[in-house]
């Protein structure tokens, strides 16, 4: 089979018609003993082949013997030496995530007791460089745990494609687990690296690298592919070198506070599940919206646009937690195993339910064409809405609208969710355009809250649209909350895959974007032209409308903590 999966259904297959041999031979057996007409080699042959297939079971189960059953809850349980190698280390991503990330969570008491941390990357840096680069956004803690977990990384500078450099690299990790006198070591391998490099980082580090006596854990960031066929190859390759319960595909999105609390929402308050389907709500509409441009970065961005950079990947996770039926556990494979069924409901994307735009400047704003890392006739979207529809008796009926862009009137990523209307209004001066909607503020300012109708205090009988409103910082101590990459680093020292995509999980999101992707590549879709801050395009508007969406404009959530 092409990954992994596939293996393991067949290795299943194969066990199922053995057990079925097995019952019949055993019948023929009685039958034959009767006529001595039975040799013992046929039932060792039998025994054997029935051995191996158990054998091949548990190891795609198992990871061939690599990850050896679940992890203690909190890392520092476990005895081992634990090496987290950042790989690309003099990068961006690497300065202000990852190490940050890292740091944080020694300064909170959850990282192993036996760790090091080692920084691998081209740049040839020294100690004292590498020290201050990695430490420059260190958020939280004491001046003595900044100094204590800076004695804990290292830096060994080598290529990405020559085995002497993972050669030092290995000879350094080596040494350090072996002052910990530990009882094994756990290596933890972070891809801080741009994805046209995974697949030879991956081949020298599984070949090199990889512990005899711990785990082994490797984590890569987005993006995988840039369609289907392309996240296909890229699986392929990626299972033969490592098992996929060893890999670690981070969304950071999915460690976010409020996706967290989209389960909780849905799966421990009782009120919203009988509400939770088409017969009651109209239409779900998932917003990002960011308030600045490429700021320069246009280059790396005209090779993806809006909807290969956030659409495809952190939208559809927040899609599915929406969506998904309830799982039967919280179990990471229980989760993942809803999301996928959600995901296979979902019919691909089309062009008429789509909708591409492009900013212009504005004022001092420049338009992204004016970025000088931007070919001059880029058609690449920095702004797209797409209808999803889902097949399947909760949703059929109901779209689900994911609209995602740059250089809007705010920052803001929320997921709305308008019930339908009242089918008889006994107010009958009421506006019609009012709708209950359901929101959770991803963020900024985190909140859920509840649009609703209520009587104005006082003698007349006016109503005003207000809410019902849990605002995080109103009601919780939100003091030093983790950084999303925080919480999956750990959970990665957990081997809790409960935030990370899984391989059909990835391609089915593959499958419903990839003709729509590759039509607007080919130039089969307008490209909308907006003003830099501008809220939607007309174009926009009219999909909604289309969808069912009804815009109230008298209303505008207001956090409460403000002064207005």
């Amino acid at each position: 089979g092409i990954n992994a999966e596939y293996g393991l259904l067949e290795v299943e297959r194969k066990l199922q018609k053995q057990k079925e041999k097995t019952s019949s031979f055993s019948f023929v057996f009685l039958l034959l003993l009767c006529t001595q007409a039975i040799t013992m080699s046929s039932l060792e042959e039998l025994k054997k082949e029935n051995e191996e297939l158990k054998q091949e079971l548990a190891r795609l189960k198992g990871g061939g013997g690599r990850e050896k059953g679940p992890e203690p809850e909190n890392p520092q349980d476990d005895n081992r030496a634990v090496t987290i190698v950042v790989l690309g280390a003099s990068g961006d991503l690497a300065k202000k995530k990852t190490f940050p990330c890292i740091y944080s969570l020694y300064a909170r008491g959850l990282l192993p007791k036996k760790v090091t941390v080692i920084g691998y990357a081209r740049s040839q840096l020294s100690h004292e460089d590498y020290i201050k680069q990695i430490s420059s956004n260190f958020k939280i803690g004491t001046a003595e745990q900044k100094k204590e977990f800076l004695n804990l990384c290292h830096y060994v500078s080598g290529p990405y494609d020559k085995d002497e450099g993972y050669n030092s690299l290995l000879e350094f990790a080596e040494k350090k687990e072996k002052e910990h006198s530990s009882e094994g070591a756990n290596r933890m391998f972070y891809m801080a690296i741009p994805p046209n490099i995974f697949v030879d980082v991956t081949t020298h580090l599984s070949r090199q690298l990889e512990s005899k006596t711990g785990w082994n854990r490797f984590v890569i960031e987005k993006p995988f592919g840039h369609d289907l066929e392309s996240s296909k190859i890229l699986g392929r390759q990626l299972s033969s070198l490592v098992n996929e319960d060893q890999l670690y595909r981070i969304d950071h999105y999915l460690g976010k506070e409020m996706v967290q609390a989209l389960l909780n929402l849905r799966f421990a308050n009782s009120v919203f599940e009988p509400l939770w389907s088409s017969h009651h709500i109209s239409n779900v509409l998932i917003t990002f919206k960011e308030d600045f441009g490429t700021q320069g970065r246009g280059g790396y961005f005209d090779q993806f646009g809006i909807i290969r950079d956030v659409m495809q990947n952190h939208m559809m996770q927040i899609f599915a937690l929406v969506a998904m039926e309830p799982p039967v556990t919280l179990n990471a494979e229980d989760i993942r195993d809803e999301k996928v069924k959600l995901l296979r409901s979902v019919q691909p994307a089309t062009l008429e339910d789509t909708t591409i735009g492009q900013y212009t400047g504005k004022g001092n704003e420049p338009g992204y064409l004016d970025d000088k890392t931007v070919p001059k006739d880029s058609k690449t979207p920095t702004y797209a809405t797409t209808l999803f529809h889902i097949k399947n008796k909760r949703w059929n009926g109901c779209p689900f609208i994911l609209k995602a862009g740059k250089a809007l009137n705010e920052k803001k990523i929320e997921v709305r969710i308008q019930f339908k209307a009242s089918p008889f209004n006994l107010y009958q001066d009421l506006d019609p355009t009012i709708r209950n909607e359901l929101v959770l503020r991803v963020g900024p300012e985190e909140a859920i809250y509840l649009k609703m109708v209520t009587k104005k205090p006082g003698l007349t009988n006016e109503y005003e649209v207000s809410e019902l409103d849990l605002t995080y910082k109103n009601r919780f101590e939100l003091k030093n909350i983790p950084d999303a990459y925080e919480r999956l680093i750990l959970d990665v020292l957990r081997g809790d895959h409960n935030l990370f995509v899984r391989n059909d999980e990835l391609l089915e999101a593959w499958r419903i974007f990839t003709p729509l992707l590759h039509a607007i590549d080919k130039g089969a879709l307008d490209v909308e032209k907006y003003e830099f801050g501008a809220r939607s395009t007309p174009k926009t508007d009219e999909l909604l409308k289309k969808a069912g969406f009804v815009r109230h404009s008298g209303y505008t959530w207001k956090d409460p903590s403000k002064k207005q």
